[in-house]
């Protein structure tokens, strides 16, 4: 035989050899930009070179609502990809599409993948788990919101330490002021702090049916006198600076980052954030306040953040990838990791251990603060998440109406009454895109 010949033998070998082996690909659909997005395809890249037999290819899709909404398209044109993050207002609408997804706790199980439910923080999984503690999805970028303070302005006034509850809060503010301060604190994302999270630190129901857990036919009663004395009282510290509103989602930040408001309210994840804008500043991290003429001992916060979910339609080689890259995701080293790089929570009770075995909250001020918070108490019905379809939509009603508040246009009560009015019948939409 020639040469040649011999060299096309070995070319087509090769080939046949590279297709034999070639990787399962897994596609992941996720929402994350910049150092983030940055940070998935590392996740990725490690994962696919600790094993030979699955690729897992992340793909930025924009936005959380993008990502979920081109997902919905690509599932109707039979396009979708078999992983999908989505975040936690997205939920109720996951779960509505019962064809289309492929619970966690099932595929485990089907791929005989090694899968503890009881290793996740409960707080954590609670908001993505049926009534009866099944997981639905797979926790990734969960995050809480805590009360961030300068420590410089606080020594200022001679405040010796954080707020604990809302009464205290005006009684540090009212001492800032008379420093010299032009704001006591702001906020960020308003309705998730001020509404979702009020209600589940003072374990107050936002709504009937468990917070939404229960049912479609849920109503809410966020306008209730807790939530509407709340809102009334910020409205009146408004108006003497001792709370300042500087916008929705995180465009209030601005304030904090300046030292215009010496505390504000805002997620666990924007630590990193706070320290590259606020570089020589020392920046304190503590607990959400809660009101003590409501609790004595506050309740967990509840998350933000997003889950990754399984889309029907795909191979069984192609799920036995995901399951072993989930268990993969969810190892102590990898969450760890993705905990202290991303200010996220650690989604395991293994992760969290060895971040603090690591020294790591020692040397790191703050992190584990929305740890404690989280874990501190078990979640009540009131606090275990909530479960709401088209509550995107309904957040930017409450975010409306809370800003007639602060603008001194409407009531506190009048503006909760018609954010649970227009809530509602989001609510009853969403209810009949389900039957």
């Amino acid at each position: 035989m020639s040469i040649k010949n011999l060299t096309g033998l070995a070319v087509a070998a090769t080939l046949l050899s590279a297709q034999v082996h070639a990787k399962t690909e897994v596609e992941w659909w996720h929402a994350m930009g910049g150092n983030l997005g940055q940070k998935v395809n590392e996740i990725a890249a490690d994962f696919n070179k600790s094993q030979s037999e699955y690729e897992i290819k992340p793909v930025y899709k924009g936005s959380y609502a993008e990502t979920m909404t081109s997902a919905i398209a690509a599932f109707r044109a039979q396009q979708q990809p078999a992983i999908v993050q989505v975040f936690e207002v997205g939920t109720a609408t996951m779960m509505g599409a019962e064809q289309a997804i492929y619970p966690i706790h099932e595929l485990m199980k089907e791929t005989n993948e090694s899968f503890n439910p009881n290793n996740y923080l409960s707080a954590v999984t609670g908001y993505y788990t049926t009534n009866d503690g099944k997981m639905l999805s797979m926790p990734f970028n969960s995050s809480t919101p805590v009360l961030y303070y300068n420590k410089a302005m606080f020594k200022k006034a001679g405040i010796k330490s954080a707020p604990k509850t809302w009464q205290e809060m005006e009684d540090v503010s009212v001492k800032l002021l008379a420093s010299g301060a032009q704001c006591g604190f702001s906020t960020t994302w308003q309705s998730w702090t001020q509404i979702e999270n009020f209600g589940a630190r003072n374990n107050i129901a936002l709504a009937d049916n468990s917070n939404g857990f229960d049912g479609l036919d849920t109503k809410f009663k966020f306008n209730s006198a807790p939530f509407v004395d709340h809102i009334a009282q910020m409205a009146e510290w408004s108006k003497s600076g001792i709370f300042k509103y500087g916008g929705r989602q995180s465009k209030g930040m601005p304030l904090f980052y300046t030292q215009e408001c010496a505390m504000t309210m805002g997620s666990s994840a924007g630590l990193a954030g706070i320290q590259e804008n606020m570089k020589d500043i020392d920046v304190g991290v503590a607990e959400l306040p809660f009101d003590d003429t409501l609790i004595s001992t506050p309740q967990n916060t509840i998350i933000g953040g997003a889950s990754l979910w399984v889309l029907r339609g795909h191979s069984d080689e192609q799920y036995k990838g995901v399951a072993e890259f989930f268990t993969y995701l969810s190892s102590p080293k990898v969450q760890a990791d993705w905990h202290q790089f991303t200010g996220y929570l650690p989604i395991t009770k293994q992760a969290h251990a060895l971040t603090k075995k690591q020294g790591f909250y020692k040397t790191h001020p703050g992190t584990e603060t929305a740890v404690i918070q989280m874990t501190s108490t078990k979640p009540t019905v009131n606090s275990k998440g909530i479960r709401f379809g088209n509550f995107l939509q309904t957040r930017d009603i409450i975010n409306e109406e809370l800003e007639s508040v602060w603008s001194g246009d409407q009531s506190a009560q009048v503006a909760l009454n018609n954010a649970v009015r227009l809530g509602n019948e989001q609510l009853r939409r969403f209810e009949r895109t389900q039957q």
